[in-house]
């Protein structure tokens, strides 16, 4: 019995840490913003999308893919820079629920703009070398573009880390979490630091949006609504630990692959993230009574 339910689950672990990965990116990029800003970025998914079809037009043109997977990085960092400084920096003494809620307003602006220029989802798909490698540990197939997003993902833990705890950008960033008016009085560059984190959150978004459509057929729908999955990481990290964003990603990505083996519970899939967010952060509040 227990041979037959590893040949079940097999082969839904390597796609699950592949799909972890990418949640745990985006995930991180949430982080990043809401320590630096306050502000939860519901458009990472839209970034994410943008990135994916400007690098799809580019290809389509001729450009080089690694000019190409740049150019759409860079439009989705330029975009997200853009909107922070244009649009987030006017709502800076609004409450955080309302600087969140624009960034919601924000997505379906993008979501609208690449439907109306690339349609609403035609069969599309980024394609890399290495989707056709694999290695096999455990009977475990996982292809090496699955290890490129794990990889990715924990270097980039990795870096995001140090630049909190190692440089002046990081340690206006924990300043401004800690308290932005404060921060201001005592000369931290809040302009600076403020794009250096929505540059930040671009960056990882196209990233996330490349990744995925390679890893899956590119769309600008659930590209978008990628943030939905990234946020239930982001809160089993408490929106301020960066590991903890991570891991919550690749316990996300693993539970809903997993459950794909499951039929009576493959329908519920999607809804995972938001059960184990509930549930970290129900025995967050049990163990740590002090933060009520």
């Amino acid at each position: 019995r227990r041979k037959f339910e590893r040949m079940i689950f097999t082969p839904f672990i390597g796609s699950g840490l592949g799909l972890g990965a990418i949640y745990g990116l985006a995930a991180l990029g949430l982080v990043i913003l809401f320590r630096a800003s306050g502000t939860v970025n519901f458009a990472m998914g839209a970034l994410g999308a943008l990135a994916a079809h400007v690098t799809w037009q580019l290809i389509q043109w001729d450009v080089p893919t690694p000019i190409a997977w740049a150019v759409g990085i860079l439009a989705s960092m330029l975009v997200s820079v853009g909107y922070g400084r244009l649009i987030s920096a006017r709502l800076v003494d609004r409450e955080q629920t309302v600087r969140s809620v624009a960034t919601l307003g924000f997505a379906l602006l993008l979501l609208g703009l690449i439907v109306t220029i690339w349609g609403p989802g035609l069969p599309r798909r980024l394609r890399l070398p290495t989707d056709m490698m694999s290695i096999s540990p455990m009977g475990i197939r996982i292809s090496y573009t699955r290890l490129l997003a794990i990889a990715f993902a924990i270097l980039a833990a990795v870096g995001m880390g140090l630049l909190l705890n190692r440089t002046r950008i990081g340690l206006a960033m924990r300043a401004m979490a800690a308290s932005r008016p404060i921060a201001t009085v005592i000369g931290v560059p809040v302009v600076a630091t403020d794009t250096a984190a929505w540059a930040i959150s671009g960056f990882l978004a196209g990233v996330t949006g490349l990744l995925l459509s390679v890893l899956i057929v590119m769309s600008p729908i659930p590209l978008t609504f990628l943030v939905i999955p990234s946020l239930a990481a982001a809160i089993i990290g408490r929106m301020t630990s960066l590991p903890g964003a991570l891991f919550g990603g690749l316990l996300c990505g693993l539970g809903e692959a997993m459950l794909t083996g499951v039929p009576a519970l493959s329908v519920y899939r999607s809804a995972f993230p938001y059960v184990i967010a509930l549930v970290f952060l129900t025995l967050a509040a049990n163990r740590l009574p002090g933060d009520r």
